[in-house]
C-alpha cells in the first residue's frame, strides 16, 4: 500500500482546506521598518538591513463578495519567528495559503530567497523548502498515520520512513502510532501528524497555523523548544496563533492584519497580551471574570453515576465508572490531554453512541439512558462537539440549513411536516449578528467560513436555543481573543440565567477562567472534582497523565 501511495503522490498532491472568507477592510498602516535583537542571537529584521527569506509585496486576493487580502506587504527573515496576528476573518489563512501554493494571488509578487517566485501548488512549495501545518487538518481519514506522511514526502522505503517518523515524533514528544487510521484519532493526535509530517520535510520556512490549539502546556513547550532550535539553525518561521501570551514569549516580531489589510507591526515582547488583542480587533477588549456559583442546594441538571462505556473507535478509550454532577448556575470544567476519553464522554452524554455498558445519565431529573440526541435536546440539553466540520456542521450545507439540523427540536421550526424556513433564517441571522460571525450571508456554505467564525456560529447556534444544560467541547478552539471573550461572556450569561454547563477543554486558561469546579479525565477515568480556587494549573498538569481511582457516585463539592 505504501509503495502504491509513493508512486501516486504527485497526482494526489491536494489540499482539503476550504476557502477562507473575510469581510472588507480598513485603510492599511504604512509598513513599519523596525529592527530588534533576535531571541536566538540573530538580528531580526528590517528589509533594509538584510534580505528576507520571504518577501511579499502588494498581495491581493478576492473571493465573490469578499476582499480577503488587500495590498499586503510582509517580510520574514531567516532565523526569526514571526507572528501573523489578526481576528478571525482578518485574512491570515488566505495569505499563508498563497505562500504555500494552495491559492494564487490576484495581484502582487512573492520573493523567495531573493528571487521572484510563482508558487503553483503545495508540492512546489515543499520543493522550495516551504512547509506548512494547517489549522484544519489536510489528512485522508481512511489512511493510516504512516500513509498520510508518505504522501507528503519523496519516495522512501516504508520501514525507513517508519523509523524516521518514530524517531522524530519521539524526539519532539509528539507520540504517534504509524499504523492507526486517522478516522480513529483525536484532534490532538491529528495535530501531531501534521506537525511531524512537516518537520520530516526539513523546511527552510515553516508556517504554523494555530499549532498549539489542541496541545497541552507541556506539549506546547516542547514544540516551542523545537521552533527555537529551528530558528537557531537559520530557518524562518511564520507563526499564527490566538494564544497571545505564547506569541509574546516565543515570537521576535508580529505583523497584524485587520479586515484583509496590514494595519500594524510590533515587537511582541514589548506588548501585553491585552494590547496585542486590542491591536487585532481595533477596539478595547471586553474583560471576562468568573461568576460566583450557586450553592449546593441548586437543582442538579446533569447527573452521571458509574458510567461505563466501551469505545466504538478501533483505538479509542473506554470509560470506567465516570461519576459527576453539574448544578444550575455552575460550570464544571473537564481538563485533559486529547485522546483520553473526551470523545467517548461527549458521545455518551449526547446519546450519539447509544446506551452505555453500565451506569446512569440523568438530564434535568429524567433518565436519559436509551434516549437519542433529539430526545435529550427536548429535555433541555444542547451539545457542541469538538470537531466542527462533519460533526457539528455539514460543510456543503448553508448556515440556515445547519441551524435547522440542531435547532428544530428546541425551536419548533417544523409544523405538521412543513419547515418554517423564514423562522430558521431569522434565527440564523440572530446567531450571525449576536456572535459577530463574519460571513457573506446566512446562505453561505459552512465550508466557506474561517475556522474561528464557524466555531462562533456553532456555539451561538446552541446557546441561542436557551438550553438548561450546555455540554461543550473545546468552545474557543481556533478563535481569536475578541471572539473568545464574547463566547465566554455568552456562556456566563447562560449560567447566570440558571443553566448548567459541562465544559470539556484542553485550554487550562479557559478552564480556570470559567469553571467553578474542575476534574481531569485521563485514560478513561475521572479525578475527584475540586473547587477551582483549591487547585493550581500545575496540580492539574500532574493529573493529566495518570489513571484515576474509581470515584464516588456522587461527587458534588459546593463552590
Amino acid at each position: 500500500m505504501i509503495q502504491k501511495l509513493m508512486r501516486s503522490k504527485a497526482e494526489l498532491d491536494v489540499s482539503l482546506e476550504p476557502a477562507h472568507t473575510v469581510p472588507g477592510a480598513e485603510s492599511p498602516a504604512p509598513p513599519a521598518e523596525t529592527s530588534a535583537p533576535h531571541k536566538n542571537g540573530a538580528t531580526a529584521l528590517s528589509a533594509n538591513e538584510t534580505q528576507p527569506s520571504l518577501s511579499l509585496r502588494g498581495i491581493c486576493k478576492s473571493f465573490p463578495g469578499v476582499l480577503a487580502n488587500d495590498n499586503i506587504d510582509l517580510d520574514v527573515a531567516a532565523g526569526e519567528i514571526h507572528a501573523l496576528l489578526g481576528e478571525n476573518g482578518a485574512g491570515k489563512s488566505t495569505l499563508v495559503k498563497i505562500i504555500y501554493g494552495v491559492l494564487r494571488p490576484d495581484q502582487g509578487n512573492i520573493r523567495w530567497q531573493g528571487k521572484v517566485t510563482r508558487i503553483a501548488n503545495p508540492a512546489q512549495a515543499r520543493t522550495l523548502g516551504i512547509g506548512m501545518v494547517f489549522q484544519h487538518f489536510s489528512l485522508f481519514e481512511a489512511m493510516t498515520t504512516l500513509e498520510n506522511i508518505a504522501l507528503a514526502l519523496p519516495p522512501e522505503d516504508p520501514e525507513a520512513l517508519r523509523a524516521r517518523l518514530q524517531e522524530t515524533a519521539s524526539a519532539y514528544g509528539l507520540a504517534l502510532q504509524p499504523d492507526r487510521h486517522v478516522y480513529d484519532l483525536s484532534m490532538g493526535e491529528r495535530q501531531r501528524i501534521e506537525i511531524v509530517r512537516c518537520l520530516l520535510q526539513d523546511p527552510q520556512l515553516l508556517i504554523l497555523d494555530e499549532p498549539t490549539s489542541v496541545l497541552t502546556p507541556q506539549e506546547a513547550e516542547i514544540l516551542f523548544e523545537t521552533l527555537r532550535t529551528l530558528a537557531q539553525e537559520g530557518r524562518a518561521i511564520l507563526y499564527i496563533s490566538h494564544k497571545l501570551e505564547e506569541v509574546r514569549t516565543l515570537c521576535d516580531r508580529a505583523t497584524i492584519l485587520r479586515g484583509g489589510r496590514r494595519v500594524d507591526d510590533c515587537l511582541p515582547a514589548q506588548e501585553t497580551a491585552r494590547s496585542l488583542a486590542e491591536k487585532m480587533i481595533g477596539r478595547k477588549l471586553r474583560q471576562v471574570s468568573r461568576l460566583s456559583s450557586n450553592d449546593s442546594s441548586s437543582s442538579v441538571h446533569l447527573a452521571v453515576s458509574g458510567l461505563k462505556v466501551r469505545s466504538d473507535l478501533a483505538h479509542g478509550v473506554d470509560l470506567t465508572d465516570i461519576s459527576l454532577e453539574v448544578r444550575a448556575g455552575e460550570v464544571l470544567g473537564i481538563a485533559g490531554i486529547a485522546g483520553n476519553g473526551q470523545i467517548e464522554l461527549m458521545g455518551a452524554l449526547s446519546g450519539e453512541t447509544g446506551s452505555p455498558m453500565a451506569g446512569s445519565i440523568r438530564i434535568l431529573g429524567t433518565d436519559a439512558i436509551g434516549l437519542n440526541p433529539a430526545a435529550r435536546r427536548s429535555l433541555g440539553a444542547v451539545f457542541v462537539p469538538e470537531e466542527r466540520i462533519g460533526h457539528a456542521a455539514v460543510a456543503d450545507m448553508t448556515l440556515v440549513d445547519n441551524s435547522y439540523l440542531t435547532g428544530d427540536t428546541r425551536m419548533n421550526f417544523s409544523h405538521r411536516g412543513l419547515i418554517d424556513w423564514p423562522a430558521v433564517t431569522r434565527f440564523t441571522q440572530k446567531v450571525v449578528q449576536n456572535f459577530d460571525v463574519r460571513t457573506t450571508g446566512v446562505d453561505a456554505l459552512a465550508s466557506s467560513l474561517s475556522g474561528g467564525n464557524l466555531q462562533k456560529f456553532i456555539v451561538g447556534r446552541e446557546i441561542l436555543q436557551q438550553p438548561s444544560l450546555l455540554v461543550v467541547s473545546q468552545p474557543t478552539w481556533g478563535v481569536d481573543a475578541g471572539a473568545a471573550a464574547a463566547i465566554h461572556e455568552e456562556i456566563q450569561r447562560l449560567v447566570s440565567a440558571g443553566a448548567a454547563v459541562l465544559m470539556i477543554s484542553q485550554d487550562l486558561d479557559e478552564v480556570f477562567l470559567l469553571s467553578h469546579r474542575i476534574a481531569v479525565i485521563s485514560q478513561g477515568t475521572l479525578s475527584v472534582t475540586t473547587p477551582i480556587d483549591e487547585v493550581s494549573p500545575e496540580d492539574i498538569g500532574l493529573l493529566m497523565g495518570v489513571r484515576h481511582e474509581v470515584q464516588p457516585k456522587v461527587d458534588h463539592v459546593a463552590a
